[in-house]
């Protein structure tokens, strides 16, 4: 509890940005997936509020995922009432339970850090590709959308061209104005006093976005028109605010869509969650590692409630975490804190939050993705090497021009060759000396393996001597143990001698024999 109190300030001025981040995006994946608006709010709260509190990650901030809009629209089309969609959104998480008990999040472990990475840059890069539509004044495209083809029939790049013969000229001086006020409130007056590192710099953003929104229209033909701002169902009473909540019907239980959609939606939300929960520890100042079996279970509880109550499913989101963790937080509090606020402000001030210009908060989402995609992290991963930086950089590719899931799981094959690459160049080493030859195997030596062992065998010349050390080898596969047993086989037509060195305490090496014995070296 003293961890939290300490840190109440810290996590409290993040909590505030983050909220900003995500009040947009839950009412732009809402309107997105073709749900009730509110039913993207009632996630952004439960994602906050419940999964915060239940989550054992002290920076992931969990949400409506752009990633699960296109299985919710088709799922919500082939349902025959909103509410059997909502008992799907329960049925995915009991799954994710059943998930988090099983123990399935260690898939999160095998993913390597430089797809991590690439996931990261490719979030940050989509998030600046998209936002500056909206930074114009151009709201074709609802917030939140990462996917490349977008749902206006356009795709990233095209958007942007469209926005040129689309641009609303008050909007683009509010987005140009407050970008520049983020830009100078972290570059310049943060360091200046400690009054500036208190005040979330988003909080400033908007308030001078609605202030110009306010002053500058003045009635005239510029003005923004409603699709420019947020716009929030606004309850005339607390009976109405209370209907906007929906309790799915389970007389649809029977029916094979939902439990199929549930399914789905537990599998692709249990993925994107421990993928961002890798990023989240990877970012996180303090190198505090979340407990995955642990994530999913509060997920799963997360998706139980929000299906309950009208809410769409929910993810931990890579937008909301960077959000958070580079605006300072050091706790959950920060999580839980959002979700109270998006409660607290839906239900008292909508009104307020229906004069935040759009293009104001798109300045805010573009920073966040320039701290997420800096030219300095290209920079670092090329330094490392070609194994690091092609998986890194196949990732961002890949996201951008497809999605999330696709481009994570091409970046671990790529990934996976360049550890397959690595591992077949190490396990086997040959040097010779004359007509004296030393092959050493070293860490594991697969089927892969084989062809290279085959080739350099056979070049052996005649009347040479052949020491196969094979004592640093922890396994030795079949096909390669074969590869050496026919050689000793046939090393005397060539009047080849053979020794094996290897070890009495693996059963691998005792598969290999040989025609020699060397009263120093264990042989056979």
């Amino acid at each position: 509890m003293k961890k939290y109190l300490n840190s109440a300030g810290a996590d409290f001025s993040a909590s505030v940005v983050v909220f900003l981040v995500a009040l947009p995006l839950c009412l732009g994946i809402a309107l997105g997936s073709g749900a009730p608006l509110f039913s993207g709010l009632i996630a952004g709260i439960v994602g906050g509020m419940v999964i915060g509190s239940l989550s054992g990650s002290q920076l992931s901030v969990s949400g409506p995922a752009a990633g699960l809009t296109a299985i919710v629209v088709t799922a919500i089309g082939k349902m025959p009432a909103y509410e059997a969609f909502l008992l799907a959104v329960a049925v995915a998480g009991v799954t994710q339970l059943i998930f988090g008990f099983i123990k399935a999040g260690v898939f999160g472990d095998y993913v390597p850090s430089s797809v991590i990475k690439g996931m990261l840059t490719a979030i940050g890069i989509i998030l600046i590709l998209k936002q500056i539509p909206h930074l114009v004044g151009y709201d074709k495209n609802f917030e939140g959308d990462t996917a490349f083809m977008q749902a206006d029939n356009n795709n990233t790049f095209s958007s942007i061209v469209n926005a040129i013969s689309g641009i609303t000229p008050l909007a683009v001086v509010i987005g140009v104005v407050c970008l520049a006020v983020y830009v100078v409130w972290d570059k310049v007056l943060y360091k200046k006093s400690r009054f500036f590192q208190l005040v979330p710099a988003p909080l400033i953003v908007v308030i001078v976005g609605v202030l110009l929104n306010v002053f500058l229209q003045n009635g005239s033909s510029l003005m923004l028109k409603e699709e420019h701002l947020v716009s929030i169902p606004i309850a005339s009473s607390p009976k109405e605010f209370i209907s906007f909540f929906t309790m799915p019907d389970f007389s649809y239980i029977n029916l094979p869509i939902v439990w199929t959609t549930g399914l789905t939606i537990a599998i692709v939300a249990s993925l994107e969650t421990l993928l961002n929960i890798e990023a989240a520890d990877n970012l996180d100042p303090y190198h505090r590692v979340t407990p995955t079996n642990r994530e999913l279970k509060a997920q799963g509880i997360g998706n139980l409630v929000s299906g309950l109550i009208g809410g769409l499913p929910i993810t931990s989101v890579v937008v909301r975490t960077s959000a958070n963790i580079n605006s300072g937080a050091k706790t959950k509090m920060a999580a839980i804190f959002h979700g109270i606020l998006l409660l607290l402000c839906v239900a008292l001030i909508p009104g307020v939050l229906n004069l935040i210009p759009l293009s104001a908060l798109a300045a805010i989402l573009i920073y966040t993705g320039y701290k997420l995609a800096k030219p300095s992290i290209f920079a670092d991963l090329y330094k490392r090497g070609i194994d690091q930086f092609i998986p890194f950089i196949a990732t961002v590719g890949v996201i951008i021009f497809t999605d999330l899931l696709i481009g994570i799981l091409i970046g671990i094959a790529i990934g996976l060759f360049f550890v397959i690459r690595s591992n077949f160049k190490s396990s086997l080493m040959v040097v010779h000396d004359s007509n004296r030859y030393l092959f050493r195997f070293r860490k594991d030596v697969s089927f892969l393996n084989k062809p290279l062992l085959k080739s350099k065998l056979e070049k052996v010349p005649e009347n040479s001597f052949v020491l196969i050390d094979i004592m640093r080898a922890d396994f030795i596969d079949k096909d390669v143990v074969e590869v050496i047993n026919d050689f000793n086989k046939h090393a005397q037509l060539k009047n080849i001698s053979v020794e094996v060195k290897r070890s009495t305490m693996r059963p691998s090496h005792q598969m290999i024999r040989a025609k020699d014995e060397v009263p120093e070296l264990e042989t056979v």
